[in-house]
């Protein structure tokens, strides 16, 4: 190891540019090193996750202020609702772009987790083989690991689509049942643009919605639980 404190030092030299290469052939090196990488990297995941659930928070305030306007009174624009989907839509975008950030600084933490300490507690084999040249390459040229099409879907099915659901049921109600004295065709028109436009508009994005949130495909994101039962860990007997 180059001692920083020996006079001389210069840490444009190669050796002092290297001197964490020592660590990869020594096994206490390495070993002392990895909990400080793995701290660093479960709090980076944890700022990552604090963003992504402001952009829920947000999106779920903008759907409860959007009912609160569109139902204050007969009066109220019924187009309130269809332009509160579309600033849903526009928080989807966001939440999605966050989620696969957050996922890619979360399979780093997943890597180390199934091939150190997973291994450390049952050794029974790492799960990758090349997990250190994986880690290393991804610190170097950081890439996202799951493809926007998965994470739209996943957010959409763990998060948006009830939004949207409530959103849709809400603006049925609005445009039928709370205005009695108009027609629903009437009452979905938007200025400058007719009732039956406007549902088949919003019918089309729905049906769009529900085919991008329950299409099946393979699973690629890293920070998610494995199936919707709970194990029988701490079960009592």
């Amino acid at each position: 190891m180059v001692d920083q404190g020996e006079e001389g030092f210069d840490p444009t030299e190669h050796e002092a540019r290297e001197v964490a290469g020592e660590a990869a052939d020594d096994r206490e090196e390495f070993l002392t090193m990895m909990p400080h990488f793995y701290r660093g990297a479960v709090s980076q995941s944890g700022r990552y996750l604090d963003r992504l659930d402001l952009t829920v928070d947000w999106a779920i305030a903008l759907v409860t202020a959007v009912l609160a306007l569109g139902f204050q009174s007969s009066d109220s624009p019924p187009y309130l609702i269809p332009i509160g989907m579309v600033a849903i839509s526009m928080f989807l975008l966001f939440d999605v772009r966050r989620y696969r950030a957050y996922d890619a600084i979360r399979a780093r933490v997943r890597l180390i987790e199934e091939n150190v300490y997973a291994n450390a507690l049952n050794p029974v084999g790492v799960t990758l083989s090349e997990w250190r040249e994986e880690l290393g390459d991804d610190l170097r040229t950081p890439k996202l690991k799951v493809s926007f099409r998965e994470a739209l879907s996943r957010r959409l099915r763990r998060v948006y689509y009830p939004l949207f659901l409530l959103l849709g049921v809400a603006w049925l109600f609005r445009i039928t049942i709370f205005v009695p004295n108009e027609t629903w065709l009437e009452t979905a028109s938007i200025p400058g643009v007719s009732g039956e436009v406007v549902i088949g508009i919003v019918g089309a994005y729905y049906a769009l919605m529900t085919l991008l949130t329950f299409w099946p495909q393979e699973r690629e994101a890293k920070g998610e639980f494995h199936g919707e039962e709970p194990g029988d860990w701490k079960k009592d007997d």
